[in-house]
């Protein structure tokens, strides 16, 4: 009887202590913590409003040549956000397999003006599973064989024009892109093109310094504030207390 008392009592005690175990917070290993950030991340394009990910204004930085007359914040306007698409069907022959083989989900695209009007850029979201697929995508676009410039065929710039019935970019076609760009960050590879907003086709920018550095500013300003929403880190996951958590 005493042997059973003592077996019972310890077992009670192991209980005991497997129930407060249970009912203290769980917490996260920094392994955890991260994998749950890049889930969050990469679940923003569903997640967030079309006009979050792509605001109705943005600032960017001058190119070089303005910056001599001291500070200044350049702006653009939103004209549309275009229906979410499969990502070869919004962008050129050349750039679809690099996408394709990253295994691309979609391409969420918006067309912007600058603020004096002047210009027009195309920027498109491409979705990847994760960092590494976008990165891999990002290395493959930046190639000599797919970089493009204002004397390279823009017919090849990218990703394609969307343009927007009743706004300036109701003409904004493919055939009158200038120059294009991309950017990678977390999951997702953030490309832009752009045009002139008086409608004339494709001439050679490139060997206009003063332009060229406009256009490269704006488009890769606009790509930048568009993947820092995107990729803003969100807080670091922890567990309220409770059982389960």
């Amino acid at each position: 009887m005493i042997a059973a008392l003592v077996i019972g009592i310890a077992g009670l005690g192991l209980s005991a202590i497997q129930v407060a175990t249970g009912l203290l917070p769980r917490t996260f290993t920094p392994g955890q913590q991260e994998q749950i950030m890049a889930w969050e991340v990469g679940a923003r394009w569903r997640e967030l409003p079309a006009g979050a990910i792509f605001p109705a204004t943005t600032t960017y930085p001058p190119p070089e040549v303005l910056e001599d007359g001291g500070p200044l914040t350049l702006i653009t306007r939103r004209l549309g956000i275009a229906p979410q698409a499969r990502c070869p069907q919004a962008v050129d022959l050349a750039v679809a397999p690099v996408l394709t083989r990253g295994d691309c989900q979609a391409l969420l695209r918006a067309t912007y003006e600058d603020g004096t009007g002047t210009y027009l850029v195309t920027v498109g979201v491409a979705v990847f599973p994760g960092s590494a697929q976008a990165a891999t995508a990002q290395q493959a676009l930046s190639s000599p064989a797919l970089s493009h410039g204002g004397n390279v065929d823009a017919l090849a710039a990218g990703v394609q024009t969307a343009s927007f019935a009743g706004t300036p970019a109701a003409g904004f076609t493919d055939a009158r892109r200038q120059l294009s760009g991309s950017l990678s960050a977390g999951p997702y590879v953030v490309l832009y093109t752009i045009g002139y907003a008086d409608g004339r086709p494709t001439v050679p920018v490139g060997v206009d310094g003063y332009t060229y550095g406009e256009m490269s500013s704006m488009g890769a300003g606009l790509a930048s504030s568009i993947a820092g929403k995107l990729t803003a880190a969100p807080p670091v996951p922890h567990c309220p207390g409770a059982t389960g958590c």
